[in-house]
Parts: C-alpha cells; structure tokens; sequence
C-alpha cells in the first residue's frame, strides 16, 4: 500500500473555519478537505434539509415527461415501468410503480431477464409492452444508449420516457423525454444521481402538480438511499439530503419489504456501509440467481407475512451467489496464474460456464487481489459478455472507447462497465484492452493507495472528536470516512492474531505519554511480528466505536502498518 497524505489546507483558512464553527484545528481541516469553507456550508453539511433538494423541473425534459405521464393516466393508457435487474434498477421501479399505483391501476412493472435479455432496454420488453396494449414505457437506470431500441418502440406505438444517469453516446435515443443529468445541456445544478434519484426527481416533478409536497415523499427515501449506497456514486450535495434522510426511514419506518430483509439480519442501526454490505447484496441476488422481478415484488409488498416470505427466498439466492462467487473467483485466478499473466497491466479472463449473475463480484474479486483493470467474461447466448471494474484514478470506460472497434455494445461508469462481444474478437480484444491500458495508465495507480486526511497524535483521539466525526456520516465517495495516520506506536504487549487462520490483529497502542487505545486490523494478522517489536511503528486508521458487554469504547480501525 502507498499512503498518500492529502495536502493540509492554509492555516489562515483552517484559524477562520475553527473560530466560525467553534471547533478544533482538526475538524475544521477535516471540512475544508471536503470542500466547506464557511458556517453556511458547514451548517447545510451537518444539517442537510429537504429544502436543500433542487427543483425537479430543472432537469431538462422534466416537464414533457410529466406532461405525457399525467395524459396517459387521463387517457388510461397502459404504463409500464421498466428497469435494469440491479439494485438501482429494481429499487427505481419498486419507487415509480408504487407511487404512481397511489393514484393509478393501469401500471405493470418489467425487468429484463439478465439471461435471455441482458443489460438495458431489450426488444423482448418493448415486444411485451406492445403485446399488452402498454402506451407509455417509463425505462429506469437505461435508455441513454437505447438508440435502436427506442426507435424500434416508436416503431410499435410505444412511447418510451428514459430516465438515466450514465453517460450519454453521442447520439441521444429519439425518446419523449430523456432524463440524464449527464446531457450536455442539461443544467440541472447537480450531476451525480443514480437511477433511482432521477426516479425520485421524477415523482417529485409528477407529486408537485398533484398538490404533495417533499414531506408526503420521504417514505420512498428508503429506496433511493439503498440505491446511492448500492451503485457507490458520490454522497455529496443532494445525494448527502437524499441518503441522510433515507436512512432515518430505514431505520426509523422502513417499507415492508426492506423490514422484512432487516429482520433477516439481526442489525440494528443500518448505517450506509451496512446498507452496502446487508441489504444491497440481497436484492441483488434476485437478479444475479434467479430474476430481478422477485426484488421489485419484495420491496413493493405490504403484507408483513408475504414479505418475509419473499425475504426468506431472496436470503436463499444470497447463499448461493456466494458460493458460486467463491468458486469462480477460485478457478479465475487460477487461469491468471496458468496463463502467467500476474505482470499483466490488466487481468482479462474467460469461461464459458461462469454464472453471469456473479462475474460482476468476481471482477471486483481480481481487482482486490492484482490491483489493476479486470475485465470477466462469460458466455451470452451468441455473444460473450463481460463485467469490468477498474482501480482508484483510471477511467475505465475511456480504455472501453479505445477498443470500441472489437465491442458490440458497451456502457458504464469510470470504475465498473459492461460490455459484449462476438467470441472471435476475444483474443483481438484482450490483446488492444492491454495495449490500450498499458500506454495510458500511470503506473503509481497499480499500487493499492491509502489517502490520509491528517496527521494526529494519541492524545487528538478523544470521546468528543468521535462524537463530531460521527455527524460526518453518511460517508461514501466525496465523503470518505476521515483517515487518520499516527507515528512512533508502539504496542502495551496484548497484540494477537485473531479469527480463522489469525488472520486479523488485535492490538493495544500508545504513544510516550499518552493512554493506550485499542485497535483492531482485519486481514493485517502478518502485521503482528511489525507491532510486536520493540522499535515503534507508523499506522494508518479510521476511529471506530467497540461495544462489549455493554460498554463502549474508542477504537482503531487499523487499515496498514509499517
């Protein structure tokens, strides 16, 4: 690991933020590195209000999509809700259907099958919405590069509205409305939603002209918290409003379905990271093992009895995405290694028997094990079709445009794409896909990077800075949970190996003067011989809170050692 400390901003600015805000030097650096500079800032970031939301009908198209939704239900059109098989796809078309069902009955729901149709708007879904008289199309977290698909709608009489927040190709799909904070000249003030937060902003648009107001929506915020958490986009500005409050819900009144996988868990208190790892996993299991249409069922069921039900089905399909996760992850790496690709700028692998519900995991897997871009392939009826994850600073999709001319389709975000194939362009693929990274990718990203907010020493880490640093949260990407670096530890003599294997540290530390505080290093177990001596080392942490037996207590959530 490379530790990387951030620059500390000017001590003029970090004087006049403290003095403003009544805190420390180190709190007032912490905010400036995230971009707040004044009380105002700092107030909207430690009290995010849902007035902070901007105006849906700035977003362009807004208001020819809720012109042609509003004439749909006066002419009782069939609408159907259609949306990718991932987390942010169902969660979009669980929030659009169930609230436009408040007022309406002619509403049918789609997920493509991730098999038989794959990513994105498929002609099999405008086939059905055609065959059942549907009128009105809503597409959720796709669209934006369905140019054929659209066109092949119009062509059927089926009107296709595209709500979307990846990048958009350079020609937009000939849709009533397109929906894509990403759109060149769309001004909406703020870029960064997911699919289901331009479905939010959708039904806050469609909502203010029935008379509701951001109050009658924050039910549905459980929703789009799930899905910020779950598509790893940034927790800043309106995201921040919408994952803060769809927490509260979460944990406080969460819909029937999330209740039901809560209930599953035994947790408590969901926090975003949780959300990441407990809730996220789970819906999207429907989709990777089975169909995405049993997610949607879930998060829009009402019935306590039929949700955990559901939720019991859904748990069974998380258990095996596992399995399989492992066993492929297994049999990949071992083609990397047969193959003698480990000095490879990228990892590119191939099996036509690979589940293509898990090969998203599996690069993410390589990812974490070789540290540079990963590219999974399985076979896809005719085709080969691939999930790809890149490391901290490489723009992915970039490399994906460099080798456009070997690909049938590709679409995705700077670190996680997907693409297909023809079988024969594989090899031509995998050798331009390394030539294209190799010449473009600065070699410093291939080393795993730490970034470092601060500096501190023992006695910094205090009840009350834990307290501060918890009003910080939710933290994602654009928020990070504060890293912190201290140098000359040294141990109190309880450092051990703990778990299976011993492969995690826990340990007591201190500096000369200062109380020892707990810590606890998962995966760093070959660290303990660096603690154990008598010379004192530097390590890398986030503070955590330990609870045992009731009490609570300052820890070290250790991250590296040297």
């Amino acid at each position: 690991m490379r530790w990387t400390i951030k620059p500390k901003p000017e001590q003029e600015s970090i004087d006049q933020l403290s003095e403003a805000l009544g805190v420390d030097d180190l709190v007032a650096q912490l905010l400036l590195q995230r971009g707040i500079s004044d009380y105002e800032e700092a107030k909207a970031f430690f009290r995010p209000e849902l007035s902070h939301l901007h105006d849906p009908f700035l977003m362009k198209d807004m208001s020819k999509a809720v012109e042609r939704i509003e004439q749909a239900m006066a002419n009782e059109e069939n609408i159907m809700v259609y949306g990718d098989y991932d987390v942010d796809g169902t969660t979009s078309v669980a929030l659009v259907s169930s609230f436009l069902m408040e007022t309406y009955p002619n509403v049918a729901t789609y997920i493509p099958d991730r098999y038989a149709e794959g990513y994105g708007i498929s002609f099999q879904g405008i086939d059905f919405a055609a065959d059942n008289d549907i009128g009105l199309m809503i597409a959720l977290d796709c669209g934006i590069k369905a140019i054929d698909q659209i066109r092949y709608a119009k062509e059927k009489g089926v009107d296709v509205i595209v709500c979307d927040h990846h990048r958009p190709g350079q020609e937009l799909p000939d849709a009533v409305a397109v929906l894509d904070p990403k759109q060149q000249d769309c001004f909406y003030p703020y870029k960064e939603l997911c699919g289901c937060g331009v479905g939010f902003k959708l039904i806050q648009a469609l909502g203010s002209k029935q008379g509701k107001t951001i109050d009658d929506l924050i039910l549905y915020l459980d929703l789009v918290a799930t899905a910020i958490a779950a598509d790893i986009v940034p927790i800043t500005g309106e995201n921040r409003v919408l994952a803060h409050y769809g927490l509260l819900v979460i944990n406080e009144n969460p819909r029937t379905g999330i209740k039901a996988l809560i209930d599953q868990t035994k947790k408590r208190e969901l926090t975003i990271t949780d959300v990441v790892f407990i809730i996220a996993p789970r819906i999207n299991a429907a989709g990777r093992m089975k169909h995405g249409q049993h997610a949607v069922a879930l998060l829009v069921e009402t019935d306590i009895d039929q949700a955990q039900q559901f939720a019991s089905e859904i748990e069974l399909f998380n258990t095996e995405r596992r399995s399989l996760d492992q066993e492929i992850t297994q049999e990949a790496l071992v083609q990397i290694q047969e193959n003698g690709e480990e000095e490879k700028f990228t990892s590119v692998v191939y099996n036509e028997n690979w589940h293509k519900g898990v090969i998203g995991i599996v690069a993410s897997r390589l990812t974490e094990t070789y540290y540079r871009p990963t590219l999974v392939f399985t076979k896809s009826g005719d085709k080969l079709a691939a999930s790809a994850r890149s490391v901290k600073g490489f723009d992915i999709y970039n490399a994906l445009e460099g080798c456009s001319d070997c690909l049938e389709q590709f679409g995705g975000h700077m670190y996680a794409a997907g693409l297909t194939l023809l079988e024969e362009q594989y090899e031509a693929f995998k050798n331009q896909f390394e030539k294209v990274v190799s010449e473009s990718i600065d070699p410093i990203l291939l080393k795993p990077e730490i970034s470092v907010d601060a500096k501190i020493s023992m006695h910094q880490i205090t009840p009350k800075l834990m307290r501060i640093l918890k009003q910080f949260a939710p933290f994602g990407p654009g928020n990070m949970t504060p890293v912190f670096m201290a140098e000359g530890l040294k141990d109190t003599g309880y450092a051990r190996g703990v778990g299976e294997g011993e492969k995690h540290l826990k340990c007591s530390v201190y500096q000369p003067g200062s109380n020892p505080i707990g810590g606890i290093g998962f995966n760093l177990g070959n660290k303990l011989d660096v603690v154990k001596r008598i010379k004192p080392f530097d390590a890398v942490f986030s503070l955590d809170e330990n609870e045992w037996n009731g009490t609570v207590s300052l820890q070290l959530k250790l991250r590296d050692i040297r």
